[in-house]
């Protein structure tokens, strides 16, 4: 019996060494699944990361952009302002120097212009569309009146 014995154990060791060799598989093959799914990841993020600096880069770009044409937009601005300024003192100069220049400008709008300049409390485009649709049609400049 001995030998049977022997048989057996033997017989058992090497079960339990090919049981042991599966489970050594079965986790290497788990662990490079999990090494695969970990590279993919590092992939993606890599390229998630790529499309993040292009975007910032487009970003930076477009911002400098704005913030140039918004310093080009002040220049403008403050020379269109010192020309108004300008405007007026020369129209003031005027109309101390021409007295009929100054009557000119001190008499009232016509009724016409007035009513062009009134405009009530707007709020919204809707709003302002159904005030221009609401107004009588300007007449022509032949129909006027003599004035």
């Amino acid at each position: 019996m001995s030998s049977l014995r022997q048989a057996l154990y033997g017989i058992a060791l090497l079960g339990a060494l090919a049981l042991l060799i599966w489970g050594q598989e079965t986790r290497i093959d788990v662990a490079e699944g999990q090494t695969q799914r970990a590279t993919d990841a590092a992939k993606t993020a890599r390229e998630d990361a790529d499309r993040n600096l292009a975007t910032a880069k487009t970003l930076t770009a477009t911002l400098t952009q704005e913030r140039e044409a918004q310093s080009a937009l002040r220049t403008q601005q403050d020379m269109l302002r010192r020309g108004l300024a300008k405007r007026e003192r020369t129209i003031e100069e005027l109309k101390r120097e021409n007295t009929e220049l100054r009557d000119w400008a001190a008499q009232p709008l016509p009724d016409a212009a007035r009513r062009l300049r009134e405009r009530p409390a707007l709020t919204g485009a809707a709003a302002y569309r159904d005030w221009l649709s609401g107004r009588g049609a300007v007449p022509t400049a032949s129909d006027q009146p003599a004035q």
